[in-house]
């Protein structure tokens, strides 16, 4: 039988350490924490956390290794998508790859940017 979108989620839920916005707050304001945005380019000039580094989930893999902000396995990384689910499915793929200490922004950025959080906006979008 072939697994849902639900099955997929449901089981790589199991390898995510889920903070909330407040949560992420406080992350950010520690030395060395990495903000990867797994959305797409587009949505990340639209805006996106302070720090964060762009590397779209289609790509996730592939940049490991090479992304300067994905050479350290040892480092915290605060993962964000739109909502939660691409989030969550990299969170999976990162513990699968030997990074350990991941954290997912329960909500995503649709979470972040509807309370009082900053949010940068990238230099290409006219304000």
């Amino acid at each position: 039988m072939a697994l849902t979108k639900e099955d997929l989620l449901a089981q790589a839920r199991e390898y995510v350490n889920p903070v909330d916005a407040d949560g992420a707050e406080a992350l950010l304001q520690q030395e060395g924490v990495i903000v990867l945005d797994i959305r797409e380019p587009a949505e990340f000039d639209m805006g996106h956390l302070p720090g964060g580094v762009n590397v779209p989930r289609g790509l996730l893999e592939f940049m490991v290794g090479t992304n300067p902000a994905l050479s350290n396995p040892q480092a915290t990384i605060l993962l964000y998508c739109k909502n939660g689910g691409r989030s969550t499915l990299a969170a999976q793929t990162m513990k699968q790859m030997g990074f350990d200490n991941v954290k997912m922004l329960v909500g995503g950025f649709e979470g972040w940017s509807g309370s009082v959080h900053k949010v940068e906006v990238g230099d290409n979008i006219y304000k």
